[in-house]
């Protein structure tokens, strides 16, 4: 699938420039009413009701795709009257490229009590890049069931897919070059919501805590700033 390509000069629609190489994409408020929207769309076209809430299981990719789950359950209960499964999914040691680069630290993966068996699986993530955590996060669901469907729901897509991947709902579109990352920031693991476009060589995540700052985007070249 061809990636959309951005005139020289031309800034992304919607963003607001907060320094020479940094542009806001999204602020803490488009961040709010944009998992609402995303939680809108998974009620609509999953069909979603209270009586079937246990047939559908959002599992997040960590760092922050795990956060984005749990807002994302939240809204989904705060709008339809009953929450669904929500539950972690570390594909980490499935991804193909772990001899090319480090791996980040291991997280836990929480699947929730029921299982994914005959369920719709939700895998979330914050940014959608070449598709290869996508692609490690299906490998590494298949140890854990076979679920009846499973769909794709991420904050950001910046396009260059590297396999034939495409998500369900998407938060933003936002067309990159290669030489730019995207940095997802939620208060959660950094204090703040925002979604910041970057040059590459800068650190993604300047205003995340030490501890976390490069679990979900080790740089360019993992989903995130990513793949």
């Amino acid at each position: 699938m061809a990636s959309p390509r951005r005139a020289r000069g031309d800034q992304p629609a919607g963003g607001r420039q907060s320094g020479a190489k940094n542009t806001e994409l999204l602020t803490e408020s488009d961040v709010a009413r944009t998992v609402a929207r995303i939680a809108h769309q998974i009620i609509e076209k999953t069909a979603y009701e209270p009586a079937q809430a246990d047939q559908v299981v959002l599992l997040g990719l960590p760092t922050r795709g795990a956060t984005l789950a749990r807002r994302l359950g939240a809204a989904i209960a705060e709008f339809a009257g009953a929450a669904p499964s929500v539950g972690t999914l570390d594909a980490t040691l499935y991804r193909d490229d772990l001899r090319r680069r480090p791996a980040r630290s291991l997280e836990p993966t929480s699947i929730p009590e029921g299982g994914v068996d005959d369920k719709l699986v939700i895998l979330v993530d914050d940014v959608l890049f070449s598709g290869r955590t996508a692609r490690a996060a299906l490998d590494a669901l298949r140890d854990h069931g076979r679920p009846r469907a499973v769909q794709l729901a991420v904050l950001v897509d910046r396009g260059h897919r590297e396999l034939p991947i495409r998500a369900d709902y998407v938060g933003k579109n936002v067309p990159t070059s290669r030489g730019e990352q995207v940095a997802v920031l939620l208060s959660e693991v950094d204090g703040r919501d925002a979604v910041l476009l970057r040059r590459a060589g800068e650190d993604p995540h300047p205003e995340a805590h030490p501890e976390s700052r490069h679990e979900s985007h080790p740089g360019p070249g993992a989903d995130g700033g990513h793949e």
